[in-house]
């Protein structure tokens, strides 16, 4: 619902709002869902804590609630697969080869915004939004001339 019917909103906190949603003119590519406003940081900023829901949405509450539901529910998917390896007699670890996209999303959605200091930095949730994540995230960080990255290619 986000994605389709979302008003715009204000990501850098600066009363510009940005329009991601497919009713307000954007298509599949270029449509996603807006991180959180840099006016509300890395709080936590459930629908309960705005004054009224336009104002959740303004402030990109959607975000936030789909991030920290698809997380809670890959961690899930997570235990579920180490207890059926181990229910089936099988080595218990055998979730760990299947960790490294959930390490990822868990980098790109939680970690990453954390160490900026605002959810705003999160990855968008669409298309173009996720290439221009990429394409920033190079140019400030240089992340292809990292050791690490360069060791697990």
């Amino acid at each position: 619902i986000a994605f389709i019917a979302a008003p715009p909103v204000d990501i850098d906190g600066i009363r510009e709002p940005v329009a991601g949603s497919l009713l307000y003119g954007n298509n599949i590519i270029s449509g996603a869902v807006i991180p959180s406003s840099n006016a509300i940081g890395i709080h936590f900023y459930p629908i309960w804590e705005a004054a009224s829901v336009e104002e959740w949405l303004y402030n990109g509450g959607p975000y936030q609630l789909i991030v920290f539901h698809f997380l809670l529910g890959v961690a899930s998917y997570m235990g579920r697969e180490w207890e059926l390896s181990y229910r089936l007699g099988m080595r218990p670890w055998i979730f760990v080869a299947f960790s490294a996209p959930v390490a990822a999303a868990a980098a790109v959605f939680l970690v990453y915004p954390i160490g900026q200091g605002s959810f705003s930095d999160g990855m968008p949730l669409g298309i173009s939004g996720t290439f221009n994540f990429m394409i920033v995230f190079q140019a400030e960080h240089n992340i292809l001339m990292h050791p690490f990255h360069m060791a697990g290619v």
